[in-house]
């Protein structure tokens, strides 16, 4: 649906770069084109990215209390930042509807899930059975969604792309953490028996209708964006953005910050993650892990 695009995760700048230059450009079914890159993208690595005005946002709607983890994350980055001569501005709310984008989000994410559902059924002639609940509810609810719903949805990333391009006017970049949790536990988002039960007794009847205005949909919203609220406004809008280690739990684990640049400016960003991964290595730290 055009808000997800190829990458990799790697330990370093050098090879994000690298891989860019692989991966940019027009696919073969593309339907328009993007500017091309001037110079290579592993070129930018090392270049200065200059005195950069960077807006720092840990406020959320979806998840109003963010864990003092991910707080530590954006304040540790705007400490580094500040060091290396960046102006840092902490913004009291988010400079877009969060709540807004995550209902238009999932309004569509609900549509591609049905859809995808059915091809995957259609291919492999694969019952219910072969998914997920979840996956299931998901697709329900996506075929629950009315034409105008889903249009409306996607018209609303204009007004997403016009709010997040006033404050690119003034920052060149947002400052958020990645998550608004540390590192969750494996098995996490398993759902509570009698949640799932509901579920299935409304899949059963094909209760698509009332799944809608059921508290399970509540719950589904805070289960899949309560803990990572920030990152869907660079999907939405089509802005690149970048996670980068710069904090570790108390546990010893990994929370990222995100920055999310002007439309275009993939090379700044690179200079600026280039410069942050100098001023504070992470390739050779792993994570404190106990089996």
């Amino acid at each position: 649906g055009g808000t997800a695009t190829d990458g990799v995760i790697s330990r370093s700048v050098r090879d994000t770069a690298a891989m860019l230059d692989v991966l940019a450009g027009p696919a073969p079914e593309a339907p328009y084109l993007g500017a091309r890159q001037a110079t290579p993208f592993a070129d930018e690595v090392g270049r200065d990215p200059g005195r950069l005005r960077i807006g720092l946002c840990t406020a959320s709607s979806i998840n109003p209390a963010p864990h003092p983890e991910a707080v530590a994350a954006a304040d540790r980055a705007a400490e580094v930042l500040t060091g290396l001569g960046h102006e840092v501005e902490r913004l009291d709310r988010a400079p877009y509807d969060d709540a807004a984008l995550a209902r238009d989000f999932l309004t569509t994410w609900f549509a591609h899930v049905a859809y995808f559902v059915d091809a995957a059924k259609a291919l492999t002639g694969a019952g219910d059975s072969a998914f997920e609940p979840d996956t299931l509810v998901m697709a329900a609810l996506g075929r629950a969604t009315r034409p105008v719903e889903l249009i409306r949805a996607v018209e609303h990333r204009h007004l997403h792309v016009r709010r997040l391009s006033a404050f690119h006017a003034s920052y060149d970049f947002l400052l958020t953490p990645t998550t608004a949790t540390p590192p969750p536990r494996i098995g996490a988002f398993e759902l509570p028996r009698a949640v799932r039960t509901a579920q299935e007794a409304l899949l059963r009847v094909r209760g698509a209708g009332l799944l809608r205005f059921s508290p399970i949909v509540e719950r589904l919203i805070d289960d899949n964006l309560g803990w990572v609220p920030y990152t869907q406004l660079a999907n939405i809008t089509g802005r690149p953005a970048m996670s980068v280690p710069l904090h570790w739990t108390a546990d010893g684990l990994p929370l990222g910050v995100q920055f999310v640049g002007r439309l275009g400016e993939e090379g700044r960003m690179l200079r600026l993650a280039a410069q942050l991964e100098q001023a504070q290595p992470w390739a050779d730290r792993r994570p404190a892990l106990r089996v």
